[in-house]
């Protein structure tokens, strides 16, 4: 029948993780279902591992935007049984994770892009590792890199925060004052937005020790570089058999870290909401998104977003 290929969409459970740049990629993704595919979306409020153990347990949500899959190892189990798909790569370089100094330090001293060069000058950037908080993933490897790197031997207090907003007030507080930072960050993040900062050189990346230091029992952890985060959106095996079309438009949305960095610096800068961001997005960026849907969803979107 020629109707069939456009039928109507139905429901869709749509994953949004609780923070910002999965937010705002739910927000453009409900935005292109709803108003260019007709779809009845339910946003379900998740996180990293709630996501993926609702998957296992329930074969829900349809579909799971920003899975950072080296913090959900129970991905590859379910991939691997065909439960679920990966639809693309959402942020199309990887996410970023590394420890960071302030650009004006770099220029004034060019040795601080290198772990050695800021091991060597513990008071050039401020004395203190600022760490991630307690129960994060990143503070497990960031205790083991710290024991690898011998930061405390060098001089350095390491700072634990107590909330991801602390973390980046410290770094936003220091930069508004030219002063020295140097801690850890993960991008795309409104902070990498809106500063720039210097990704220290940590050396080669080795994986056997990277991995090591994922085990908070690390008994005798080595250095190593972060490696570049894998970040998916994942679709069920059924959806994408019952739902051909959106699982197409999820295998096309995807955005470069710097570009996510930016629109979260603007969201941050404005003041604005995750749909105001959205809608932001979609208005001034015709060229990026108009490849991603078909032509009808493009004729009604196009009258919409004018």
């Amino acid at each position: 029948l020629p109707g069939v290929a456009h039928a109507e969409c139905g429901k869709v459970s749509l994953a949004e993780m609780n923070w910002a740049s999965a937010s705002f990629i739910t927000k453009v993704t409900e935005f292109l279902m709803t108003q260019g595919y007709g779809c009845d979306v339910t946003l379900v409020p998740s996180a990293t591992t709630t996501a993926i153990t609702s998957l296992a347990e329930n074969n829900e949500p349809d579909v799971v935007p920003e899975l950072w899959i080296n913090s959900a190892p129970l991905y590859t189990k379910l991939e691997a049984e065909g439960k679920v798909r990966k639809a693309t790569n959402v942020i199309s370089d990887g996410g970023i994770e590394n420890w960071w100094v302030p650009d004006y330090l770099v220029e004034e001293h060019p040795e601080l892009a290198t772990i050695d060069g800021v091991l060597a000058n513990p008071a050039l950037v401020g004395g203190k590792f600022h760490n991630c908080p307690d129960g994060w993933g990143c503070r497990i490897v960031n205790d083991n890199l710290i024991r690898a790197f011998h930061l405390e031997d060098r001089g350095f207090k390491v700072f634990n925060h107590g909330s991801g907003e602390t973390l980046a007030t410290s770094m936003a507080a220091a930069y508004q004052s030219k002063e020295p930072w140097f801690g850890y960050y993960w991008g795309p993040t409104t902070p990498l937005g809106m500063f720039d900062m210097t990704s220290i050189d940590l050396g080669e990346y080795d994986e056997e020790a990277f991995l090591a230091s994922q085990n908070a029992d690390a008994p005798n952890p080595k250095p190593s570089a972060f490696a570049a985060a894998p970040v998916l959106t994942i679709v069920t095996k059924d959806f994408k058999e019952s739902h051909p079309d959106i699982a197409t438009l999820m295998s096309h949305v995807t955005f470069k870290t710097d570009t996510m960095s930016q629109l979260l610096a603007w969201k941050e800068e404005n003041n604005a909401s995750n749909e105001e961001a959205a809608v932001y997005f979609l208005k001034n960026n015709p060229d990026e998104w108009s490849g991603w849907i078909n032509d009808s969803a493009k004729q009604k979107l196009s009258a919409l977003l004018k």
